[in-house]
């Protein structure tokens, strides 16, 4: 029986303008508290920018956000893991060396930290993100623990990037995620481990969990729990590590994919 269902977002549960079918996913979040089930979704946005876009339904939505290094329910952490300051400085100042057409974006505990002279058109997509967006001249300046470090490429060589962060492979948890973008967590810290943190608070196990995934990032996810389900618009990886294959994300397939076998749980 499904007690836990769990999306990423981008690519997955919303379509190509970051968007979902509201009437389709409150006739879904119903039928979803009817049979006592659990909703969650695991994302690399920010926790506040997920609140947004559910809005009065994220009172019932647990939130695996900041690249599955938080979860958050009804306005409360119940869990983080923070990158240490000086190992956060370390990979900014590789990833410095790395070129200087990426963003860097450095989330604290109080908002995503980028530099001032950061190109508007590319604060715009941080915004689509990240809700507290701070702007600082120099990165270097920041003295608190790291929630993630995460880039975003719009040339999309992140792959070509990652090689500087070799060193840090100890240090942190380190995935691209996209050819423009990269996550950074604190050491062994993923989406697979945080669900598993939200599985034990939930007393939810794998074979009560359904996952939805598309990208590199959500390999860890899927490999979560027994109904693993990769988007058609999915990596061919990502679709080798699901049980099963549903619709694009611009059919609404998570909800479909959910009404359709919730239907058959009695």
């Amino acid at each position: 029986m499904i007690k836990l269902i769990i999306t990423d977002l981008d690519g997955t549960f919303l379509n190509s303008h970051g968007e979902y079918d509201r009437a389709l996913f409150a006739d879904v979040r119903a039928l979803m508290a009817e049979k006592g089930v659990h909703f969650a979704a695991c994302t690399g946005k920010q926790c506040e920018r997920v609140e947004e876009l559910f809005g009065d339904f994220s009172r019932d939505v647990w939130i695996v956000g900041d690249s599955a290094t938080r979860i958050k329910y009804n306005g409360e952490f119940m869990f983080q893991s923070l990158i240490r300051n000086e190992t956060g400085q370390r990979i900014i100042s590789a990833l410095r060396q790395a070129n200087d057409h990426h963003v860097i974006i450095a989330c604290t505990q109080e908002g995503a930290a980028i530099r001032a002279d950061t190109p508007q058109h590319l604060k715009d997509i941080v915004r689509r993100s990240y809700t507290h967006v701070i702007q600082t001249d120099d990165l270097a300046s920041l003295t608190c623990d790291f929630v993630k470090i995460t880039v975003f490429d719009e040339k999309g060589t992140c792959p070509q990037t990652r090689p500087y962060l070799t060193p840090f492979e100890n240090d942190a948890y380190i995935v691209v995620s996209e050819a423009a973008w990269i996550d950074i967590a604190d050491y062994g810290i993923h989406k697979g481990t945080t669900v598993q943190k939200l599985q034990d608070l939930l007393g939810v196990g794998r074979h009560e969990t359904m996952a939805f995934g598309d990208g590199y990032n959500d390999l860890e996810l899927l490999a979560a729990a027994d109904y693993s389900f990769a988007m058609r618009n999915a990596f061919e990886e990502t679709k080798a590590a699901a049980r099963f294959i549903t619709g694009s994300n611009n059919e609404s397939a998570v909800c479909t994919t959910i009404q359709q076998l919730l239907a058959l749980q009695s």
